[in-house]
């Protein structure tokens, strides 16, 4: 019992107050969009109870993360890492032949995402692979395998399809690979590379956009190898004015939503865009739901979520700094950089300044699956901080 606490004690408290504090945000937002007095029918009804499954997530996904942190990594990445790797990719297998189609997209398997959990994996398999005594050098060979290991689940998510999930697992890949110093000169040529592409598609879709001919306009977008509704989200964020009750519908009513916000807001449950149905409850509780809070808490209200933000990445930052092998820090890394990007996108999706995607705000998004997914990863950095420092290796030596 006394090496239990001693396990507690060694935690870093800004990572476990700042998920808890989010985490209660997040439950205290669904249940604000859900209480319109307007949802009583319908869709819009549907969502009037997801707080109690929010904190139900919440509740379960603590115990994990507790459990997560007395656990050792080291052990977990010898262990379990290349089994829940392989899981996880067949599950992203599954899902492809069994799951619900949603929208036209396969995301959902027995009610469950495999690709939130997908993620975990992935950055357990690559801490396990650079881990210590793993990998024998850090040239292209490494490189080949680090990619391999990214490229696999990120292939099964794309056919379902969610280029968002794609794209940030692929960048906590890299900047795990570029922490495990893999190739650098290589890695950063192909960074160079992908900002090129990008540059492209953005560059494309906008001729496209002002061109009249429609054969031509055609011609343009087939280049860009998109699907239509990603070709829809890069045409709103770059002419946000343009199809304002179609595409870009909700972005123009996050907008709307951060804009009326002020300095503090409308007050917890009064917003109007959610209350009064301009934007639809299912949204609102999900990719959208920065905009929820936005109007309702205001400018004070979204700057304290991301100063919370702030505070669990810097708990990474420090868990990354003291750990005793790459393994632990690869895991840290990985972490915290998942968290940004999706933190990232979801704030900048909601007032126009990146294109919209269906990544969660992590910890308060409404999804079962993504919150228990975080919390895991939190606990598996929670492990890291325990297991690591001046403190642990007194602790096993005497």
């Amino acid at each position: 019992m006394r090496a239990f606490f001693a396990r507690l004690a060694r935690m870093d408290l800004a990572i476990t107050l700042s998920m808890a504090a989010l985490s209660a945000i997040g439950v205290a937002f669904v249940y604000s969009v859900g209480s319109a007095s307007w949802a009583e029918t319908g869709a819009a009804a549907a969502v009037r109870t997801k707080y109690v499954s929010q904190a139900a997530a919440a509740a379960a996904g603590f115990a994990a993360y507790f459990a997560l942190a007395q656990a050792d990594y080291r052990k977990i990445l010898v262990w379990a890492a290349a089994p829940l790797y392989a899981l996880s990719v067949l599950a992203l297998a599954a899902v492809l032949v069994f799951g619900t189609e949603i929208n036209h997209a396969r995301r959902w398997l027995w009610g469950f995402q495999p690709s939130e959990f997908a993620k975990v994996a992935l950055i357990l398999a690559l801490a396990a692979l650079f881990g210590p005594g793993r990998m024998a050098g850090r040239g292209f060979k490494a490189f080949l395998a680090g990619a391999a290991a990214i490229a696999a689940p990120a292939v099964l998510v794309n056919m379902e399809p969610d280029l968002g999930t794609v794209l940030v697992m692929a960048a906590a890949g890299v900047a795990m690979m570029l922490a495990a110093r893999v190739w650098t000169k290589g890695m950063a040529a192909m960074l160079a590379a992908a900002a090129c592409v990008a540059a492209f598609e953005l560059s494309t879709v906008r001729m496209a956009e002002r061109e009249p001919d429609p054969e031509r306009k055609a011609e343009l977008l087939a280049r860009t190898g998109l699907r239509p509704h990603q070709i829809d989200r890069l045409r709103v964020f770059l002419f946000p004015d343009t199809d304002i009750l179609g595409a870009g519908y909700h972005l123009r009513q996050a907008e709307i939503s951060v804009g009326s916000g002020g300095l503090w807001g409308r007050g917890f449950g009064k917003g109007r865009q959610t209350q009064w149905g301009y934007m639809q409850p299912s949204k609102s509780i999900s990719d959208f739901i920065f905009a929820a809070l936005a109007e309702e808490a205001g400018f004070a209200g979204s700057a304290t979520v991301l100063a919370l933000y702030l505070a669990f990445l810097a708990g990474c930052v420090r868990t990354a700094l003291k750990a005793d092998d790459d393994g632990g820090r690869l895991i840290a890394a990985g972490a915290g950089t998942l968290v940004f990007c999706h933190v990232y996108e979801n704030v900048a999706m909601n007032i126009g300044l990146m294109p919209i995607t269906g990544l969660p705000l992590p910890f308060i998004s409404y999804g079962r699956t993504s919150l228990a997914a975080f919390m895991a990863l939190a606990g598996l950095v929670q492990s890291v901080a325990v297991h690591s420092g001046d403190g642990a290796r007194a602790k096993e030596g005497g």
